[in-house]
């Protein structure tokens, strides 16, 4: 059991193939977690060991890794660098004390860098910024540290200068040390600066100690006064400007060349912060709604956060946690504050990629594994049965692509619903719901990538093979007049026959009232006990309107006379009746097609403004206004839900990967004349 001041809990983030999973299987391999360093390209990674991720040579899910360095115990999360799965991003860095940032020396700072990055500062991580790929072709140091500063954090600070770059790229200049260390054979040696690099390295560390100097008053007092500070005081005040986040360390290295691991390790142990040193977490009490702390101290009472639910093959459920108090053992008693039920802890094991050691205890400030309980998914905050406390959450991005799914079979279709449950458990930015009026699953996700690989794991899992389509538009009917008719039921089949008669008035209601029936009948025209199955009658017809079998939303009905008959009028034949007669009036209302339209929000830098506009316009947007949020700009428009299918890749085509929105239905609103004439030929064509 590692003490919780050596504990350093990391998220390795970045945009997609940048290195992130290549860092993590050289970082695995110093911490003798393995005997030789995995190649993403050839599927041999620890992290990337799904076999979607072997396949596609991409990482889709958040990889937890234990590594030891150095007397600390280092749990780093690896996670995936493409849109698509962002929501592995969001439950990582909610659980971790600091982040690792890889960046492309080609490449510098990328669409998804910044996303990443932002994300990060939302939870106020202290960061630390590798240059990765500094051996590979174009790898350009300089303009990578130049985007940082810019794009970034103006407090981005070099610890590290390359020697060489690209095919060149021998090892690294350390400022604090003012030594170079080469790499040569797999073996690295020390010696002094390179004459050419010695001006640039002089000046670097010279602004690197005055960072750390401007971050504490006492080190700043002290070298304005002598004009330098020890080498304990420079350790200390690094380490204390990074957890204050008044520094971005810099470093450089090549990942898959295993160049500047090791160092990479030393200065995540040595200057990022403990779960100590990042003090108490806030939850609230569920029983009075009041503010409550924990310290990262094994004596107070357990809490912990589930920030990954995976469903692995003869296993069952597994539930990633982080201990932020006190200390649990299989097999006790815990509460889920979120869910309010009581769970066994199931047994606790450390994961490396998917193979998992037993252990029978974890500690504040650790991260494991639970399998198997019940009650517990992604999100939820586990504690002390008598000291109950609920912390927060990540906060997932919602699903911005739906597709409706369509199973090959009938065998297919039994096992569909059960098997997208269990999905969705495992992915918080996945959703899907039965469309009952179509009779169709809508799944919905991130991105086209998000949901291929879902389809994929449907079939492979559970053997549930679907068609993906486009998803069936909700439209409404609705009448613009007024309108009266009759309905008249009479059946004589020789014995008891069947009567019933009714007459009512149609008009048209402001949008969004719905339905209402108004019985107006005065005198006794129609029996009271009659009138409810008139109104049934009316109901019944309005599920299915005239123009395209569309429900009929927002019209008045009022039942203004009838007649019955003593012997044959019954239930049926008034219910019959008023269907009838809704039938006719309609006819005559003059019906027309409703849509429902959705408010966006496009969020997207600003050179991008013209063409976005010009593609909302295209499809019956109306904007309805732009505001300036940072760098970028948010577009607010309506359009019509229709238009909407497969704006995400369009978005992503358009802002180069830039842009993200977010969308929700608004109100329904009448369908153009031409476009309402196609839809209407399209469903009268489906009941031929």
């Amino acid at each position: 059991m590692t003490e919780v001041d050596k504990i350093r809990n990391i998220a390795l983030i970045g945009h997609g193939s940048c290195g992130k999973t290549s860092l993590a299987e050289a970082i695995a391999y110093h911490g003798k977690i393995t005997t030789r360093i995995g190649r993403v390209d050839d599927g041999t990674t620890i992290c990337d060991s799904d076999q979607d991720e072997k396949e596609r040579k991409i990482s889709i899910g958040a990889s937890l890794l234990s590594c030891p360095w150095k007397e600390h115990k280092i749990n780093l999360i690896d996670t995936p660098g493409y849109a698509d799965f962002f929501g592995e991003v969001v439950g990582a860095l909610r659980v971790v004390d600091s982040v690792v940032l890889i960046l492309s020396a080609p490449s510098g700072v990328e669409v998804g860098t910044e996303k990443v990055w932002d994300q990060a500062q939302q939870y106020g991580l202290p960061s630390l910024i590798l240059i990765n790929k500094m051996d590979k072709e174009n790898a350009n140091f300089r303009n990578s540290l130049n985007l940082s500063q810019e794009r970034l954090s103006p407090k981005v600070t070099p610890l590290q200068m390359p020697i060489g770059e690209g095919a060149s790229f021998k090892g690294m200049v350390d400022l604090l040390r003012n030594k170079a260390y080469i790499y040569s054979q797999g073996k690295v040696e020390e010696g002094d600066v390179p004459d050419e690099l010695k001006d640039e390295a002089g000046n670097l560390r010279e602004k690197l100690i005055e960072s750390i100097a401007e971050s504490d008053d006492a080190l700043l007092e002290k070298y304005l006064e002598s004009g330098s500070l020890s080498e304990e005081e420079i350790k200390k005040g690094l380490k204390k400007a990074i957890t204050t986040r008044s520094i971005i360390p810099l470093l450089c290295g090549s990942a898959l060349r295993d160049m500047g691991t090791e160092a990479l390790l030393d200065t995540v142990v040595n200057s990022l912060p403990s779960p100590v040193d990042r003090g108490e977490i806030k939850g609230v009490n569920p029983k009075n709604e009041e503010e409550e702390k924990r310290a990262p101290d094994e004596s107070r009472a357990f809490s912990a956060l589930v920030f990954k639910t995976r469903v692995e093959p003869h296993v069952g459920q597994m539930n990633f946690f982080r201990v932020y108090s006190g200390k649990i053992s299989s097999g006790q008693e815990v509460y889920n504050a979120t869910s309010q039920n009581r769970e066994r802890m199931g047994q606790l094991v450390i994961t490396q990629g998917r193979e998992q050691k037993k252990v029978s205890e974890v500690r504040v400030g650790d991260m494991i594994a639970a399998l198997k309980l019940k009650y517990t998914n992604t999100g939820d905050t586990l504690c002390d049965p008598s000291r109950p406390i609920i912390l927060e959450g990540p906060r997932f991005p919602e699903p911005i692509i739906s597709l409706a799914l369509k199973p090959s079979s009938k065998k297919d279709q039994e096992k569909l619903s059960t098997a997208l449950r269990e999905l969705v458990s495992e992915d918080p930015t996945l959703n899907w719901h039965m469309e009952h009026e179509f009779g169709e699953a809508i799944i919905s996700g991130m991105g086209e990538l998000h949901l291929e690989v879902l389809i994929g794991r449907l079939k492979r899992k559970f053997g549930v093979e679907v068609v993906l389509g486009k998803p069936r538009i909700a439209y409404r009917e609705t009448i613009r007049a007024r309108a009266k008719a009759q309905g008249k039921y009479k059946k004589q089949t020789g014995g008891r026959g069947q009567y019933g008669d009714c007459r009512i008035e149609i008009e048209p209601l402001e949008l969004g009232k719905g339905f209402e029936f108004v019985n107006d009948i005065f005198g006794g025209a129609i029996p009271a006990k009659y009138i409810p199955s008139v109104e049934k009658g009316v109901q019944q017809a309005i599920a299915k309107g005239v123009l395209a079998g569309y429900p009929v939303v927002d019209v008045k009905v009022t039942l203004c006379d009838g007649s019955f008959h003593e012997v044959d009028s019954s239930d049926i034949a008034f219910k019959i009746a008023g269907s009838l007669a809704f039938k006719k009036a309609i006819q005559e209302a003059k019906p027309v097609l409703l849509e429902p339209v959705m408010s966006i929000e496009v969020l997207a830098p600003e050179e991008y403004m013209g063409d976005l506009n010009g593609d909302l316009n295209s499809r019956r947007g109306r904007i309805m206004g732009i505001e300036a949020k940072g760098r970028n700009q948010i577009i607010k428009a309506q359009v019509p839900l229709a238009e909407m299918y497969k704006y995400a890749t369009s978005l992503k085509s358009i802002t180069h990967g830039q842009g993200t929105y977010s969308m929700k239905f608004s109100h329904y609103e009448e369908v153009p004349s031409r476009i309402a004439q196609e839809i209407i030929a399209q469903s009268k064509k489906k009941e031929e």
